[in-house]
């Protein structure tokens, strides 16, 4: 074999194993996102989803999939995300309730801090301490003071055990040691009735009714579950600054992937969410569903999950919740 020949194999050999191809091929996404949302479609989460994928299809160019995976309050969803390949084409909504099913289940199987790599949280809410007129209290101290120096008298519904709140109450009373009885409910509407017509007086509802039903005079709302006054009810003081100082029983959502997902995927899905949920007519769509555009660097999100997962555990197993 002549020279310039054996020159020019080499140099076709060391060409096929150069980095070259990879740099060649297409830049992310180059393909469709599964948007996993573990929850039944029309709901708050479902809506919340679709209105992100909305907008951030056209920003990467791709379209994003909503696939509703509902069941097991969103343990189905959840489970089916985290086995799916971390390269980016699969994104999971998660929420506050996926932090307490770790817990509040029996047998779970997945693990919420493990199995998933934080992206950005993209909405937080609160919950409104509601109580009936015709209890004797007008703040959350007051509404303490009355349930220790009448035990047992306080009844507060919910949607049923497990159910954000019943969680956000007993976190609550063991926090503040107030003294008042969980009536479960199959259904929301089913409790703010019996609300209504003094048969409970006390509960933990979401924004939207509580502050439509307060300004009616059906109900009084005392204060707000999250740690910082909600831009949706910005004349409604915290729980925690009105007696319960830490108390913090936010409803909140955000977007994952499963775990081992590059951090150059998730750093850019990160840098375009942050950028859409600035956007205002964003934020005016996510108060339409009671929330707040939160967004938050991976780390911040990731090392929220798990300060919520061990808080919530002890709620858990100081009410006796437990779902099979």
């Amino acid at each position: 074999m002549n020279k310039p020949l054996v020159i020019a194999l080499c140099g076709f050999a060391l060409h096929a194993l150069s980095p070259l191809p990879v740099l060649a091929q297409s830049a992310y996404p180059s393909k469709p996102i599964n948007f996993v949302v573990p929850y039944a479609p029309g709901g708050n989460g479902d809506i919340v989803a679709r209105i992100v994928s909305a907008r951030l299809g056209p920003v990467l160019n791709q379209p994003i999939l909503v696939d509703n995976r509902g069941g097991a309050g969103g343990n189905i969803g959840a489970e089916y995300a985290a086995k799916q390949a971390a390269d980016g084409y699969t994104i999971m909504l998660g929420t506050n309730t996926h932090a307490i099913n770790m817990s509040l289940y029996t047998k779970v199987n997945y693990d919420f801090a493990r199995d998933f790599a934080p992206i950005s949280m993209i909405s937080s809410a609160p919950l409104v301490l509601i109580i009936h007129p015709s209890v004797p209290a007008r703040s959350v101290k007051e509404l303490i003071a009355y349930s220790k120096a009448n035990p047992g008298k306080l009844n507060y519904g919910s949607g049923g055990s497990g159910s954000s709140g019943h969680i956000a109450a007993e976190l609550f009373k063991s926090m503040s040691g107030a003294d008042m009885v969980h009536v479960p409910y199959k259904a929301v509407a089913q409790y703010m009735t019996d609300l209504v017509g003094g048969q409970v007086q006390v509960a933990f509802n979401a924004s939207t009714t509580s502050v439509a039903m307060a300004a009616s005079g059906k109900v009084i709302a005392l204060g707000v579950t999250s740690p910082r006054r909600s831009e949706l009810t910005p004349g409604i003081p915290t729980v925690a600054e009105m007696g319960v100082p830490g108390y913090d029983a936010t409803i909140w959502q955000g977007i994952l992937a499963p775990a081992g997902t590059s951090n150059a995927i998730i750093n850019k899905l990160n840098k375009d969410i942050v950028t859409l949920l600035a956007i205002p007519e964003i934020k005016e769509q996510f108060k339409k569903q009671g929330a707040d555009a939160s967004p938050s660097t991976p780390e911040e999100f990731g090392a929220y999950i798990k300060s919520e997962i061990p808080k919530w555990a002890k709620v858990v197993k100081a009410s006796g919740a437990v779902v099979e």
